[in-house]
């Protein structure tokens, strides 16, 4: 089983190829620019450099948010397409799930800066599977809900473990995922796969948790 996987989702971007079970290439990507005039680039990079043709490819991953809109667009259009041209099934990952990936614990609770003074969130088993609806909410509120018992994952930088000092949460095992997350999105797109989870390319959408500025501000209006 091949898993090409894509993140566009922030200016930290990566491509990872996933065959039989082991990740073999992960490419990290930095383009404050964006990736629209640089992904197919390195996708090429990648299948090249491992000896891989597109055509093999059995499911292609896209981190597909919360993040940036047009980075997410970005990586889930481009997932997309090369699927539809192949034929092949898409997995729209949601970035809370790829983060969870990096945890070691039986319940891992995600945060993910939404600014606004808003936090996404999401609460995951070990087979990375969820075990509340993600959401967008104030951290306080939902830290209640929380129990002592679930390791914490933020992301690379993040500042919610020094904000979080004294608390009932100090205890708690925290994990900081790195900036790649492409590696990530691979694995649980081939979990997707197995468990007939992936999508056809026209299925597979973005994964916004929370609406777009624009359409925030037109409901304002």
């Amino acid at each position: 089983m091949t898993i090409l996987a894509l993140d566009t989702t922030t200016e930290f971007g990566s491509v990872a190829l996933r065959i039989d079970g082991r990740t073999v290439a992960e490419i990290p990507l930095h383009s404050p620019e964006g990736f629209a005039h640089v992904i197919f680039g390195y996708i090429d990079e990648v299948l090249k450099r491992n000896g891989v043709a597109l055509e093999t490819v059995d499911c292609f991953g896209a981190a597909a948010g919360p993040g940036s809109f047009t980075g997410v667009r970005v990586g889930l259009t481009a997932a997309k397409g090369l699927a539809e041209a192949m034929n092949r099934p898409v997995a729209a990952v949601s970035n809370l799930r790829a983060l969870a990936f990096f945890g070691n614990s039986d319940r891992r609770a995600v945060i993910l800066d939404a600014r606004r003074g808003d936090v996404y969130v999401g609460l995951y088993n070990a087979e990375l599977q969820p075990i509340q609806r993600e959401a967008v909410t104030k951290l306080p509120a939902w830290l209640e809900q929380i129990t002592t018992d679930c390791e914490l994952i933020t992301a690379a930088g993040s500042p919610f473990r020094a904000a979080m000092a004294g608390s009932r949460f100090d205890g708690n095992t925290w994990t900081e995922a790195p900036r790649s997350l492409a590696a990530a999105v691979a694995y649980c797109a081939e979990l997707d796969l197995e468990r007939g989870a992936a999508l056809d390319p026209i299925s597979a959408d973005a994964n916004y948790v929370r609406r777009s500025d624009a359409e925030l501000f037109w409901r304002d209006r």
